[in-house]
């Protein structure tokens, strides 16, 4: 045998060994919005005793999905938590490593709020006046691009507050910040007309408009921890912060949700989808590792049960969202049959 094909051979069955090597617990990463219900869906499976309690780390949803995509076997994450659909790249990159066989989970809806401490001013704002305060750069008298001048609220609108701009929010990684740009900056940048122009004569530069946030300490990149932005609320009540409904839900007797078009985010109105600032939120699983690692099959059966997803669920307690009944029995469906998704409409 040739040296060539002999190493060939002893790679093969060096890989085929690092699957083999099973795993006691499950692993997770990614988003931190969906971290407390994943992390709750894993303290209960564990309670079960049949299987180790999975471990869930909150690395953020970008973060995360290069993980779960870096590999297959005990060395990389079995699931990944996201607060948006995988990107197309994100696939591809999978695909490239050898993630072959992606389960996806959608598990519920999350509402994304601007939230300030109760000591703080009432914030009642929509999506253009958002765009305006937190943009790099909104269009001049002239209707040119210029770097943002607005230092306080009421400077874009006299019926905000008279404070200055300054906003807690999460990093490039964060699925919670794609979705904020996609949800609140996107359609508020299309309500300014020179954008609007801007949009039919250049869609790409138009699109860096409303993906670039601002630099100068209007826009603060507080990192993937929201539990920390809390806390800075709390002792700067002038602030604002951006995260995942679950989080106001957990303070509510620190902190206070903005009204955003007029909707105010509760759970009846962001589940009616009346609140404008909503998404889903889904669970990604290595079919390649059921089967190698205990339990994974079974977690996502828990994960989909009714008991855990259901409107009297226990994820709902924890501020999720939960899915319309036809959309929680395709989740059951899927876990059960372990589906994978293929490139189509990523």
């Amino acid at each position: 045998m040739g040296a060539v094909a002999a190493f060939g051979l002893a790679a093969s069955a060096l890989a085929g060994t690092a699957l083999a090597q099973s795993r006691e617990q499950i692993r997770f990463v990614g988003s931190s919005t969906v971290y407390p219900f994943t992390t709750a869906v894993a303290e209960q499976f564990g309670k079960g005793g049949k299987f180790k309690t999975p471990v869930v780390e909150s690395t953020g949803t970008g973060g995360g999905l290069k993980l779960f995509c870096a590999g297959v076997g005990v060395a990389h994450p079995d699931g990944a938590n996201a607060s948006r659909r995988i990107k197309a790249s994100e696939f591809d990159d999978c695909q490239k490593n050898g993630v072959k066989d992606i389960v996806e989970l959608k598990v519920g809806f999350d509402g994304i709020v601007v939230a300030n401490s109760k000591k703080g001013p009432d914030l009642s704002i929509n999506q253009t006046q958002l765009f305006l305060a937190l943009a790099k750069q909104v269009p001049g008298p002239d209707g040119k691009l210029i770097a943002n001048p607005y230092k306080s609220w009421n400077q874009i609108d006299a019926s905000l507050p008279n404070e200055p701009i300054e906003v807690l929010g999460p990093p490039p990684t964060s699925g919670t910040r794609d979705a904020f740009l996609e949800l609140v900056m996107e359609p508020g940048a299309l309500k300014v007309p020179a954008l609007a122009e801007l949009r039919k004569a250049d869609s790409k530069a138009f699109d860096v408009v409303w993906k670039s946030l601002r630099e100068d300490g209007g826009y603060i990149d507080a990192g993937e921890n929201d539990n920390l932005i809390v806390q800075k609320l709390e002792s700067n009540p002038k602030a604002f912060g951006i995260f995942g409904y679950s989080f106001l839900e957990e303070n509510t007797a620190k902190i206070k949700g903005a009204t955003v078009a007029g909707q105010q985010p509760t759970f009846e109105l962001i589940a009616s989808g009346k609140y404008p600032v909503s998404r889903p939120l889904f669970v990604y699983l290595k079919k390649q590792h059921v089967g190698v690692i205990p339990g994974l099959k079974e977690f996502a059966a828990e994960y989909t049960s009714d008991k855990a997803m259901g409107e009297d669920g226990y994820l709902a307690d924890k501020g999720l969202i939960p899915l319309p009944k036809d959309q929680r029995a395709t989740a059951g469906k899927v876990a059960a049959e372990m589906s994978v998704i293929g490139k189509e409409g990523l």
